[in-house]
């Protein structure tokens, strides 16, 4: 008895096991009639979905074999390069953009749109004479600077434009980031002079840039260097939150002096004091000189610059002096 009860157990089990497969079979068949395979998969858990995934990854990763086997030798070496390039996951890609003479640009740090002639037509002799009481106290300032600097630098117009350059960049990044963290403080547009004033920090970099190409600078010049920009920017950050106006009027000041400092270059140059070099390939290439420009050429453009921030400055103070702000005037734009 025990026999035949266990049997008719077993029999009744695997009977309704099949039983079981085979309406799970015949809902699928209904299932896919109907269109209702998703609302399958849930009723009846996971497995299933991930066996029916991974077969279509499996099929899918067999179709790819072939191509992956018959892609030729310049397919493989474009995708390297493609992968050379893309750095990451976003795909940022550097265009790839060619000179006028077809050959490829450069430089990374500036683009052919950003390079201009400069405008040496421009008065380098001009001076604002000092008439209110910041107007002098910012002449004597300046005058006092230029004494140290020439007592270190004395005839070495090099690494004395070297030094003034990564002073002179300075006040122009400052200066826009503080008118624009105002224009967001206020909702107000700032009239340009953002863009004006960094675009002048910019210029004043690339005049260090050509300069470090000309000069090599030592050891101790580099922390000197350092020393300045640590103390100048900080200076300079609470000076502009004080008094504006005073502060383009530093800077107008400066540039005179930057202006006279380079003339004093050309002379040189032109007396055969200094080697004239040719010019470097940066410098060719930013302000569109021809091929065969030397450093004469260069120092022109650059006074030329000096000339331009100097006069930019020099208004910026007198719309302060009106009792303006900055945004009330046009900036100068697009001179660069």
């Amino acid at each position: 008895m025990k026999q035949l009860l266990a049997r008719s157990v077993v029999r009744a089990l695997i009977s309704g096991g099949g039983r079981s497969c085979n309406r799970n079979f015949s809902t699928v068949a209904t299932a896919r009639q109907l269109g209702n395979v998703g609302d399958l998969r849930h009723q009846h858990g996971s497995a299933f979905g991930v066996r029916n995934n991974f077969y279509s990854r499996r099929m899918s990763s067999l179709s790819s074999l072939p191509e992956k086997e018959n892609s030729t030798s310049e397919e493989k070496k474009s995708d390297q390069e493609v992968n050379a390039v893309v750095s990451s996951y976003w795909g940022i890609t550097r265009p790839k953009i060619k000179k006028e003479d077809g050959t490829e640009w450069p430089w990374n740090c500036f683009m052919p749109w950003d390079t201009y002639r400069a405008d040496t037509s421009i008065d380098v002799n001009k001076h604002y004479v000092p008439k209110t009481l910041i107007d002098k106290a910012a002449f004597r300032a300046v005058k006092f600077l230029r004494v140290l600097s020439d007592l270190y630098f004395k005839e070495r117009y090099g690494c004395h434009a070297m030094m003034l350059e990564t002073v002179a960049a300075v006040p122009g990044m400052v200066g826009g980031m503080l008118l624009h963290l105002k224009s967001l403080r206020k909702f107000h547009h700032s009239g340009g002079w953002i863009k004006a004033l960094l675009e002048e920090a910019e210029n004043e970099r690339m005049h260090l840039m050509t300069m470090v190409e000309l000069v090599k600078p030592a050891w101790h010049e580099r922390l000197l260097v350092l020393t300045v920009q640590g103390v100048f920017f900080n200076c300079f950050f609470v000076f502009y939150l004080l008094s504006p106006k005073m502060a383009h009027r530093f800077v107008g000041y400066l540039e005179e002096e930057a202006v006279l400092s380079y003339t004093q270059h050309l002379e040189a140059i032109e007396s055969g004091k200094v080697e004239n070099v040719p010019a470097p390939a940066i410098a060719i290439d930013y302000w569109r000189l021809p091929e065969d420009a030397t450093l004469k050429d260069v120092i022109t453009v650059i006074r030329a610059d000096e000339a331009h921030h100097r006069d930019v400055n020099h208004f910026a103070s007198d719309i302060h002096c009106q009792g303006k702000q900055l945004k009330d005037a046009p900036a100068p734009i697009g001179y660069h």
